[in-house]
């Protein structure tokens, strides 16, 4: 009886773990954002340092941004939690939002 147990356990500790593992996962985003001209112009080192503190509040990490000419679009790479977190942070970031997209597959031009 303590075989079968045993047996059990080791069976279903990775069912276990899974289960734990998808509940925290991190998952990869893009955000478009629309600013008015000229909003970016001030986003130096203590700006960006300030984004990514109320960010992890939120569990949510800025990875990379990309942004327009003019600076009046930006398309942003985060990684969090879920979609709220994304939205939550950017809420308490006073950044604006137009779209949020999950992007978990990678396509390398290599």
């Amino acid at each position: 009886m303590k075989t079968l147990a045993l047996a059990l356990i080791v069976l279903l500790c990775p069912i276990v773990a899974s289960a734990a593992d998808a509940s925290t996962a991190t998952h990869r985003y893009m955000i478009e954002r629309t600013f008015p001209k000229g909003a970016l112009d001030g986003l130096d080192a203590k700006a960006k340092q300030s984004v990514n503190a109320t960010n992890a509040k939120f569990g949510v990490t800025w990875v990379t941004s990309y942004a327009n000419a003019d600076k009046t679009k930006t398309f942003c790479v985060y990684e969090g939690p879920n979609e709220d977190a994304i939205r939550k942070a950017a809420a308490a970031n006073k950044i604006p939002v137009d779209s949020i997209v999950e992007v978990p597959v990678t396509l390398d031009p290599k």
